[in-house]
């Protein structure tokens, strides 16, 4: 028995050795586990820094970054910081190696007197550990950290750690570091801190929900524990009695900033900013504290005025609109509002219009004929006609046609078929080439799929890119980067233009008398300072456009339907350019005086002459009307006006006064000669040509010192005017002045030679027809026209008819009857 109890006591103490070198083990390979972990933690990591974003002014824009905020890195740690932080955080952190073994032992006692936890022995090192891997807090985690936080120490030293945890520590209000929360609360960067605000914000850490600066009671508990840092300063002496006396004053009487709200008014341009500020994955960070060039109060202005103006639009159809402002003192945007209401929904208001591609109608115009005057395809001299439906039946809204056209009247009068014209003439691939230089279009699609629809807008373009284009006429024909935020970075300026074709386009732009007869005066184009401005139509009135400039500022305005639905005859005459007057008029609030100089320069080095704007020449006494216009001197007209002539004229027969003529019934009437290809424009305009219509023949009028056929209008005697309108400046007589022995020559204007035409298939049976029209040098009274060698109408002057369409290739001639002198045939391609 006694025997069997020492075997049974000897088995027990076996097991429990063994059971003692199994805790052992478990318990070394635990601590190496716990060890490793900690070892394996033992990396300073924070997230990306936000980016805090202010328009001028300081008004909180955004702060760009995902989930909490902040996390700027301070580099060096300001000494003041650094001593407030450790007083209150970690005293020893100066001694020991990441465990602070006096501060565990004083929680020990502390905790188990009480009964519960009422102390922590966390140092910073180990708040780093716990804040860079959060979790339940327990003893095996605070074993981890402990070990992570002597590991970081060691591999780190003293002043990282110090760095790393000002950098991410929360201060409340999902803000992270003392960097940025002294920006956010306090407007002041860190190095600027007083003693009072290093207290108030090394206080909030220990509890950021309690001690929230925003609310009255957390502000207030910040106060009390910002006192204890500042008494804990002084007993150690690192702070004096009277800065001690200075700071808690300052302490009870501190303001924090208001809380930043990102403001209705930009929500679009807070999210555009957040865009641009987000670099990629692996990119350096970009800047911490951003200055937008947005003044936040003339954004409200202009939004509060497209809002207005959008509620007297919206029973014609307008949806929404949106306005960009441009400072051209290095384009930076003060302005820009994406849509009338970012919350309206039934508007599709979350929608950044100033980013979505639309067709920008006649807006292009004005690059069209930059290019062309630097191409020197036209001077601004070159006369160019606005007879007839352009390549394609190009023609205007209005379905009228001026005539023949100085360049400044085409463009300011906004007209397709000059442009159409002068789009052939410069070549589509280099005009479509031009358009990608201005970050208009990225060539997807080549020229030819948008082809004649170039020259009037038929490119979808954002408003953003559209007046980023405008930026190289407003500054002399240099491309400029929009601006956004201070330190933007931006691609060099890049001179698209020459100064003196940018410099001739705006001030093309800036007459407003040039706009007449299509744009009235004193209309929405109007202002009471020098604007460049151009409207723009897309097709079926879906959008509507203006951009204006004057020597200060670049406005772009965009109206339209968000569903891309026609509006009710609205266009950017009607719309998009009240919109953008009102604008302007805003920003040149303090210029009404009329005190300030914004007019327009001339380019450098040119002249000014008188210019018939009939026909391009030098004016003469008898013409009228007489524009003042700047050329290069090599540019200067070599001849007077060959077309406005002064004849005497009986008055009581209208007839050519003879010396026979009792000289009481002798007056001087001005006679205009036109060019014989104004033939069919000058009757459709009305003017009926005399000596080729029934009745007997009239004594013709003297000849003009001309040596081709031209029709001659006698014109009253009409007071000044600054355009050419055939239905008020011309009277009824046209007649036909032939030089002798001159030639016939039969020319077809329409249609052009290797045409392809397509059918309208909605044309009813029967009604599709293709107008045939020719021009005559010389005068005739009838032409023959020839369709496929076969003969099909003969047709008095002007000499236009209209042809039934059959599909398939035709070819057209027009000849004189009972002659040899035919045209040239056309060949015509109909599908």
């Amino acid at each position: 028995m006694k025997v069997r109890k020492q075997r049974l006591g000897q088995g027990r103490a076996e097991r429990l050795r063994a059971f003692g070198r199994t805790g052992c083990v478990v318990a070394v390979l635990l601590g190496l586990a716990l060890a490793v972990t900690g070892v394996s933690r033992a990396r300073l990591t924070a997230p990306r820094p936000t980016s805090l974003v202010r328009a001028r002014g300081g008004h909180f824009l955004v702060a760009v970054g995902d989930g909490p905020r902040g996390y700027w890195p301070l580099g060096n740690v300001p000494e003041r910081v650094a001593a407030a932080t450790i007083a209150i955080e970690d005293r020893r952190f100066a001694r020991h190696p990441g465990v602070d073994p006096i501060a565990i032992g004083r929680a020990l006692l502390q905790n188990l007197a009480a009964g519960r936890r009422v102390s922590g022995a966390s140092t910073i090192a180990m708040q780093i550990a716990r804040m860079q891997q959060p979790g339940p807090r327990t003893w095996v985690r605070k074993i981890v950290e402990a070990v992570t936080a002597v590991c970081l120490t060691a591999r780190y030293g003293r002043e990282a750690i110090l760095e790393h945890y000002l950098r991410i520590v929360p201060y409340g209000n999902r803000i992270h570091g003392i960097a940025f929360a002294a920006r956010v609360y306090l407007d002041k960067p860190v190095e600027d801190l007083s003693w009072a605000e290093i207290a108030f914000l090394a206080a909030i850490p220990q509890s950021p929900a309690r001690m929230n600066p925003y609310a009255p009671s957390g502000r207030a508990r910040a106060v009390v524990r910002g006192r204890r840092i500042l008494d804990a300063l002084l007993r150690t002496g690192v702070m004096g009695e009277d800065e001690h006396a200075l700071a808690t004053h300052e302490l009870a009487r501190l303001q924090v900033r208001e809380r930043g709200r990102r403001p209705w008014s930009a929500m679009h341009l807070a999210l555009r900013l957040d865009r641009m500020l987000r670099e990629p994955a692996g990119a350096t960070p970009g800047p911490l504290l951003v200055t937008s060039t947005i003044d936040l109060d003339l954004q409200e202005r202009v939004l509060e005025m497209a809002r207005r103006s959008l509620a007297r639009w919206r029973d014609a159809g307008a949806g929404n609109t949106a306005v960009l402002v441009v400072d051209l003192d290095g384009c930076r945007v003060r302005a820009a509002v994406g849509s009338a209401g970012y919350f309206d929904a039934s508007a599709r208001g979350a929608i950044d219009y100033t980013r979505v591609p639309r067709f920008v109608g006649s807006t292009l115009k004005p690059f069209l004929y930059g290019l062309a005057l630097d191409r020197r395809v036209i001077t601004p001299t070159t006369i160019l006609d606005d007879i007839e439906p352009g390549p394609g039946d190009v023609e205007d809204a209005d379905h009228r046609f001026l005539g023949p056209l100085l360049p400044r009247f085409a463009l300011a009068n906004s007209r397709n078929v000059p442009a159409v014209n002068l789009l052939n003439r410069v070549g589509l691939e280099e005009v479509y080439t031009f358009f990608e230089t201005l970050g208009l279009h990225d060539h997807a699609r080549p020229a030819r799929y948008y082809g004649q629809g170039i020259a009037i807008g038929a490119i979808p373009i954002s408003l953003e890119q559209l007046v980023r284009a405008w930026t190289a006429l407003a500054t002399g024909g240099v491309l400029y980067d929009l601006v956004w935020y201070e330190g933007q970075p931006t691609s060099a300026p890049r001179r698209v233009l020459s100064e003196a074709s940018a410099r001739l386009v705006t001030l093309f732009l800036s007459d407003p008398s040039a706009r007449l007869p299509v744009f009235p005066r004193m209309g929405a184009t109007e202002y009471p300072f020098p604007v460049a401005v151009k409207t723009g139509t897309s097709a079926g009135y879906r959008d509507a456009w203006t951009v204006a400039y004057s020597n200060r500022y670049l406005v772009g305005v965009w109206v339209g339907d968000p569903d891309y639905q026609p509006m009710r005859r609205l266009g950017g005459f009607g719309s998009a350019a009240v919109l953008a007057r009102d604008v302007l008029d805003l920003l040149h609030e303090a210029d009404r005086g009329g005190l300030s100089d914004l007019s327009f320069p001339a380019p450098r080095g040119f002249v000014s002459r008188r210019i018939c704007p009939l026909s391009g020449a030098l004016a003469t006494s008898v013409c009228d009307p007489v524009v003042a216009e700047w050329m290069a001197p090599e540019d200067v007209p070599a001849t007077s006006c060959p077309m406005h002539v002064r004849i005497a004229v009986d008055r009581r027969s209208g007839r050519v006064a003879t010396g026979e003529t009792p000289r009481q019934y002798v007056e001087l009437h001005t006679f205009v000669n036109l060019p014989p290809r104004y033939a069919g424009w000058a009757l459709a305009a009305g003017l009926p040509v005399m000596g080729l219509e029934p009745g007997p023949p009239r004594q013709a009028a003297a000849p003009a010192p001309s040596s081709t056929a031209s029709i001659v209008a006698a014109t009253a005697s009409p007071g000044p005017t600054n355009h050419l309108d055939p239905g008020r400046n011309l009277l009824h007589t046209l007649r036909w002045n032939s030089g002798a022995g001159v030639p016939v020559r039969v020319t077809i204007t329409f249609p052009r030679n290797g045409s392809r035409l397509l059918r309208d298939p909605e044309s009813p049976g029967g009604m599709d027809t293709l107008a045939l029209r020719a021009a005559v040098s010389e005068p005739v009274a009838q032409l023959l026209w020839y369709v496929d060698g076969t003969p099909f109408r003969t047709v008095a002057y002007p000499y236009t008819v209209r042809w039934p369409v059959s599909r398939g290739e035709h070819v057209f001639v027009a000849e004189v009857p009972f002659t040899h002198t035919r045209s040239s045939p056309v060949r015509v391609v109909l599908e």
